[in-house]
């Protein structure tokens, strides 16, 4: 059990409130703030990402923080795929470029478990990626937070 604050939405999560969750993560992702971000997680959560896998927020920033070092002009969108009790199951894409200026897109899933709290306490993330040209670029906005009348993946077909 974590002393931290309860961080809402929190289980056992409703419709309303797991697309809600989903949009707060894909919100703090795309702020591209590892320490942040690593706030929304339990001191021991546990990660498994692509084949890398993480123990606590002091991996997860780190790890975040090389990401980001890595994966620049980052845009991502996250969509509710299923949830039930204190788990909610995402698909998600994302595009950035790297220092060289090649495009890329990933396409992922993540299943969720969340604490008491509303603290994910394990992420499971599956990914692939494939390079793209500039002009097939889709995520648009202004970095930061996706705008609510962007179109979501859905829309695209992901």
């Amino acid at each position: 059990m974590t002393t931290q604050a309860p961080r809402p939405p929190v289980p056992p999560f409703t419709a309303e409130m797991a697309v809600e969750k989903v949009r707060l993560a894909e919100d703090g992702w795309n702020g591209r703030d590892p320490a942040k971000v690593a706030l929304a997680y339990t001191p021991d959560s546990t990660w498994r990402n692509r084949a890398e896998f993480v123990t606590g927020r002091a991996e997860i920033e780190a790890f975040l923080t090389r990401k980001w070092a890595k994966e620049l002009d980052y845009r991502l969108i996250k969509e509710l795929w299923a949830f039930a009790g204190n788990r909610i199951a995402v698909r998600y894409a994302y595009e950035y470029h790297d220092d060289s200026g090649n495009w890329f897109r990933a396409y992922g899933n993540e299943n969720w478990e969340f604490d008491e709290n509303g603290l994910m306490a394990h992420r499971h993330a599956s990914i692939n990626e494939h390079p793209i040209a500039e002009e097939d670029r889709k995520f648009r906005w202004p970095l930061g937070r996706r705008p609510d009348d962007h179109p979501g993946l859905s829309h695209f077909g992901f």
